[in-house]
């Protein structure tokens, strides 16, 4: 964590990944993130992966550094508290307030237009589905794409979905963005605003700035599958002679060059290319292109040789290449995990110790806070009752008698 966004108050009223991946990304920059939920937890709360316990790693990993309010949301009181939380005020010493971040509908108790009369320069940044309102979520949006289409083996023609949840995650950060944008211009003008951020119009914004869109409405077709292969360059999957899957990545005229260097395949290519009347050397699509004649004598170089000889020859000869590793052995490398000064061994709410990684930037010329674990559901609700809307201790004594706030 780092203290960039001090004197930030931002509230927080939404599930799953998108806004408390946005929330999470401000928080690790110093902002003071209150997280208010329904009591018993919103429709996250215990989403897996779960640990033996029952508690959810998910609400552990995406709510580190935030505050918990659990609130009755299904009755007036408790919306109205929320309301009056979602508007908060500035703190005592000038600290920014009436930043809001959401998923909830358009429309409702937690309607733009029913917060701004509380607050009238309030930004609110909300997540949607589809930008009419309806639902979506990133695996939905995903599937109207075509890229579960483009995904997988070139001769299985069933849709493959991706395990990360992308759309969800470029929202969130893109969220973030926004608000911190919103509230520079808010310092400006003095004006509040609503953000509408629709996973829809984040999905399909991103695939026409990478080309795809054009691409297809140009060629009348979507990109085919082409399993490992990377389009418009050359870089797949090889088998070493030990049986070890490598990747191999040749985007530039300096990675190519060593590729060929460190696998003795100038002479061969250099033949395919008087053959084919052709230059490999500069433009990484006619390497595509051509990939097909390429491949197999990449094929044969990777299977005449181990793991061992190939992997301090390519360090040696500056050849973009890695290992294919599962999870549990990422987790040991010291290039991700081990030892990586992002994570920090910290006890969780569920009580489990296990390392959780703070802000994934690193600023030198500034101090990395230690990792703050999320919170327990609730745990916040007195404290941010009395700081934040000056409750005085018998209202939210009165509150807690009623069932409101938990």
């Amino acid at each position: 964590m780092y203290d960039l966004l001090k004197g930030l108050r931002v509230v927080e009223g939404a599930a799953f990944v998108a806004a408390p991946t946005c929330g999470l990304y401000l928080a690790q920059m110093g902002a003071e993130v209150i997280r208010f939920d329904n009591i018993g937890g919103g429709p996250d709360f215990r989403r897996w992966p779960l640990a033996d316990n029952g508690a959810s790693l998910y609400w552990e990993g995406l709510n580190k550094g935030k505050k918990s309010v659990a609130i009755d949301l299904t009755s007036p009181q408790g919306r109205e508290l929320a309301q009056r939380l979602a508007a908060a005020p500035n703190g005592p010493a000038g600290e920014d307030g009436g930043l809001f971040v959401t998923n909830f509908p358009v429309d409702g108790f937690l309607s733009y237009e029913t917060l701004s009369k509380l607050r009238p320069d309030l930004i609110c940044v909300r997540v949607m589905g589809w930008a009419d309102g309806s639902q979506g979520m990133d695996y939905t949006i995903n599937a109207a794409l075509g890229l579960p289409q483009m995904t997988g083996p070139a001769d299985d023609p069933r849709p493959v979905n991706h395990v990360l949840a992308a759309w969800d995650l470029l929202t969130g950060a893109y969220c973030a963005f926004t608000l911190v944008s919103a509230l520079l211009a808010r310092h400006r003008t003095g004006q509040g605003r609503e953000i509408r951020a629709p996973l829809s119009d984040i999905a399909a914004a991103t695939m026409a700035n990478l080309g795809f869109s054009a691409e297809t409405r140009l060629q009348g077709h979507q990109r085919p599958r082409m399993g490992n292969d990377i389009f418009g360059a050359f870089g797949r999957d090889f088998t070493t002679r030990d049986g070890k899957t490598l990747m191999l990545l040749a985007i530039t005229p300096k990675q190519w060059s060593k590729a060929l260097d460190v696998l003795d395949l100038k002479a061969a290519v250099a033949a395919l290319e008087a053959e084919l009347g052709v230059s490999f050397a500069v433009d990484e699509g006619v390497r595509f292109t051509h990939r097909a004649r390429l491949y197999p004598l990449f094929e044969r170089a990777f299977a005449s040789k181990t793991l061992a000889e190939l992997a301090p020859a390519f360090d040696a000869g500056g050849v973009t290449w890695g290992t294919y590793q599962p999870l549990e052995a990422a987790l040991e490398d010291p290039r991700l995990f081990k030892g990586n000064p992002v994570f920090q061994d910290i006890v969780q709410p569920s009580g489990l110790t296990y390392p959780a990684p703070g802000a994934a930037a690193t600023i030198p010329q500034d101090e990395r806070q230690p990792v703050t674990p999320a919170p327990k559901l609730g745990q916040h609700t007195d404290e941010v009752l009395a700081e934040v809307l000056g409750l005085p201790p018998s209202e939210i004594a009165r509150l807690h008698d009623l069932g409101v706030v938990a």
